[in-house]
């Protein structure tokens, strides 16, 4: 079986593990997490944060976004275009776009990102992110000139052993999960 074939199948398991285990103690398990990502945050002392807006089996981390805009944190969340996305500042209200995925209207990021959280499908041998299979966070980053730190959020760790991902999949500095 080749290395693309695998990578499918372990993205599916996955999405299936996430779309169970999402209809339990999803609450708890972000509020967790939410934590963990404040303590790096503040650890970090970021003041320009990517972050995403999540979908059903992704971390909620939208009171977490509320909360850092109101400490004056820039927050920044990806908005589609083409093969990539580019990441705008958050502001409401949210348009649902491509795939379902809310998005804030157009702007332009003219900054550079202290710290990034990235949600994941799972996460290879190699410690590399396993997303939906779009590529995009992989060539938003691959873009950048200044790596920020990233940070992989996960309700419940999906891994594997196997090493599935290519060269240019983006790794982090931090996994944190419920």
């Amino acid at each position: 079986m080749n290395k693309d074939h695998c990578k499918s199948d372990f993205r599916k398991s996955c999405i299936n593990k996430l779309r169970f285990i999402s209809s339990y103690n999803n609450l708890k398990k972000d509020k967790i997490i939410v934590n963990k990502l404040q303590e790096v945050i503040e650890t970090l002392n970021a003041k320009k944060i990517l972050m995403y807006i999540p979908m059903d089996i992704e971390v909620d981390i939208l009171p977490l976004i509320h909360k850092l805009r109101q400490r004056g944190v820039e927050v920044f969340v990806p908005r589609m275009e083409g093969e990539s996305f580019k990441a705008v500042k958050f502001r409401l209200p949210l348009h649902k776009k491509k795939f379902g995925i809310k998005e804030p209207s157009n702007s332009h990021l003219k900054t550079k990102i202290d710290l990034a959280i990235v949600p994941v499908v799972g996460i290879d041998g190699a410690g590399k992110r396993i997303g939906f299979g779009k590529g995009m966070y992989d060539r938003f980053f691959y873009a950048l000139k200044q790596q920020p730190t990233i940070v992989f959020t996960q309700r419940t760790l999906c891994m594997t052993h196997q090493i599935l991902s290519n060269q240019y999949d983006i790794q982090a500095d931090y996994i944190i999960t419920g």
